[in-house]
C-alpha cells in the first residue's frame, strides 16, 4: 500500500471527485503508481486529502470502471494496468458512492428518474398477453417493414407537435435517445477528424458520442437563450465544422428555452455553412409554444425523441425524425449497428402507443413531476432559479461566495448529491458558479423535501473564503 500518495487535487479544477479520479490516472500513467500498488483505503485517503469516504469512493469508481483499477472485496484497490482498456473512458451513469456505518444515506438529485405510476403493471399485462401470441415472425431478423406499424403509430404520438411536415418514413426507431444521437452523428459525420458543435455548457453525452465517432467537439457561447448565433458563425469560420448539436425547448442544464427569433437566425447560420442540425428533444416539454427547428428547417434537421424522460428508462425506446427524404439513410444506418429495435419492444411500445396507454402514463408522471416541482419551488424559490413546467431538474445560479464545485462537496458532505456546471462544461472550458438539481421521482416525500431543505440551509450559508 502506497500510504505516501496523497495527491495535491487543488491542482485541478471541477469537482474533488473528478479531480481525484483525474490525478489517480496521472499517478498510474507517469509511473507514480505502479501495476499492482494497493491504494490506501477509502476513509483513510479522504481523512489524508480532508475530502469525504464518498468523494473517494466515486473517484475509486470511474478510474475502475476505465480499467486503471481493479477492485477485490476483502483485499482492497490496486492498480491494474497503465493504460486503459479501448472504448470511452467514463461511465454515462456513476453510481452513488456506497454508505457505510460512520457516513449519513445519500440524497440523490443528480438524475431526474421518474415515478412509479403504473409503469409496471401496464409493462406486467401487455407482456401477459404477448405471451399468446409470440410467433415464428420473433425468431427472424427484424426489418423496415415489421417496424413499420410502431413508426405509423409513433407518428401519430409525435403529430400534436410543430415539427413540420413528416411520416413514418421519415423515422428511425432507436435504443433511447443516446443511440439515436450516435445514429445521427453516423449519418452526418464525415473525414478522419470532423468537427462537431455544441453549447458551451450542455448534455455531456454529446461530448461523448462525438468522441465515439472519433470528431473534435467545438463549444459555443451561449447567453440565456442558449446558443449564440453570431459565436456559431465565427466558429464555423474557423474550423469548418458542419454539424450542431441544440436543445432549443429545455436546454440542458440551464433549463432554457430558445426563442423563435434565435431560432429562425441559427438557423439562417446553418443554411449559410451547410450545418446538418441536431436538435435534441428527449427532455420535452408540454406544448412547445415556437415551432421545432425541424419545422424551421425541415431538410437539415435530425429531430432526437425518447420515453426516457416521459414513461420509462429502462424500455430503452426513442426514435430520430430525419430530413426529408433521408428517413431510409437513417433506418440503413441504424441496421448496420444493431438491425433494427428487438421484435418484443417493438410489441410493446405499439402496445402502448395503440391503447392510448403511453399517453395515459405520459400524463400521470408528468402531474407527479409538477407536484414535485411545486415543492421544489416552495423550498428554493427565493434563489434565483431557473425552470420551466414540464421540466424534471433545475438550474440554480449561486450566490455569491459559492462556486458549483465547492458547494455540490458540501451538498454531499451533508447527504446530497447533485450536478455542478463543471460537468457539462468543455474540457478546457469554464463553467458558471451553479449547479443542477433533478426532481427524482423515485425518492419518498419526505426524503425529497429534506434533501432541498438541507440545500436551503447552505445556499444561506456560504463560506467566508471561496475555495481553490
Amino acid at each position: 500500500m502506497t500510504k505516501a500518495w496523497h495527491p495535491d487535487i487543488s491542482a485541478f479544477d471541477g469537482p474533488k471527485y473528478l479531480a481525484l479520479a483525474r490525478a489517480l490516472r496521472e499517478s498510474v500513467r507517469d509511473g507514480q503508481l505502479t501495476e499492482g500498488t494497493r491504494l490506501p483505503p477509502v476513509r483513510e485517503l479522504a481523512w489524508a486529502l480532508s475530502v469525504t469516504p464518498g468523494t473517494v469512493a466515486r473517484a475509486y469508481q470511474i478510474v475502475t470502471q476505465e480499467g486503471l483499477l481493479e477492485a477485490t472485496v476483502g483485499r482492497g484497490t490496486f492498480v491494474a494496468t497503465r493504460m486503459p482498456r479501448l472504448g470511452p473512458t467514463q461511465p454515462m451513469f456513476v453510481d452513488p458512492p456506497p454508505a457505510d456505518a460512520h457516513s449519513r444515506p445519500l440524497t440523490d438529485l443528480r438524475s431526474p428518474c421518474l415515478p412509479e405510476v403504473g409503469q409496471a403493471a401496464a409493462l406486467s399485462a401487455i407482456l401477459v398477453d404477448m405471451a399468446g401470441r409470440l410467433g415464428p415472425e420473433h425468431l427472424h431478423y427484424p426489418s423496415s417493414q415489421s417496424d413499420l406499424p410502431l413508426r405509423r403509430a409513433y407518428a401519430a404520438w409525435l403529430a400534436d407537435q410543430a415539427l413540420g411536415p413528416f411520416g413514418p418514413e421519415d423515422i428511425v426507431l432507436t435504443l433511447g435517445g443516446q443511440n439515436a444521437l450516435n445514429v445521427a452523428l453516423q449519418c452526418c459525420l464525415r473525414g478522419e477528424r470532423p468537427h462537431v458543435f455544441c453549447e458551451e455548457l450542455s448534455y455531456s453525452g454529446f461530448r461523448r458520442a462525438a468522441r465515439l465517432n472519433r470528431a473534435e467537439v467545438d463549444p459555443v457561447a451561449i447567453d440565456d437563450q442558449g446558443m449564440i448565433p453570431a459565436a456559431l458563425d465565427t466558429a464555423c469560420r474557423r474550423t469548418g465544422g458542419r454539424i450542431i448539436c441544440l436543445t432549443p425547448e429545455a436546454q440542458n442544464p440551464t433549463a432554457a428555452a430558445m426563442g423563435l427569433e434565435r431560432r429562425i437566425e441559427l438557423v439562417r447560420v446553418a443554411r449559410a455553412h451547410d450545418l446538418q442540425i441536431l436538435e435534441d428533444n428527449c427532455y420535452s416539454v408540454p406544448r412547445a409554444a415556437e415551432p421545432s427547428l425541424r419545422a424551421l428547417a425541415p431538410e437539415r434537421t435530425w429531430h432526437l425523441t425518447s420515453l426516457s424522460k416521459s414513461i420509462s428508462a429502462g424500455l430503452r425506446f426513442g426514435g430520430i425524425i430525419c430530413p426529408t427524404g433521408l428517413g431510409e439513410a437513417g433506418r440503413m444506418a441504424a441496421q448496420h449497428q444493431y438491425f433494427g429495435l428487438p421484435r418484443p419492444i417493438t410489441d410493446i411500445m405499439l402496445a402502448l402507443l395503440q391503447s392510448g396507454e403511453a399517453t395515459r402514463l405520459r400524463d400521470r408522471v408528468q402531474e407527479e413531476m409538477d407536484r414535485r416541482l411545486e415543492v421544489a419551488l416552495n423550498i428554493l424559490g427565493r434563489f434565483p432559479l431557473r425552470w420551466q413546467r414540464g421540466l424534471s431538474f433545475l438550474w440554480l445560479p449561486l450566490p455569491r461566495g459559492w462556486r458549483g464545485s465547492t458547494f455540490t462537496r458540501q451538498a454531499e458532505a451533508a447527504g446530497v448529491l447533485i450536478r455542478s456546471a463543471d460537468e457539462y462544461a468543455a474540457v478546457d472550458g469554464r463553467a458558471p458558479s451553479a449547479v443542477r438539481i433533478a426532481l427524482s421521482g423515485v425518492l419518498p416525500d419526505a426524503e425529497f423535501r429534506a434533501a432541498l431543505t438541507t440545500l436551503a440551509r447552505l445556499l444561506d450559508s456560504p463560506p467566508d473564503e471561496i475555495a481553490v
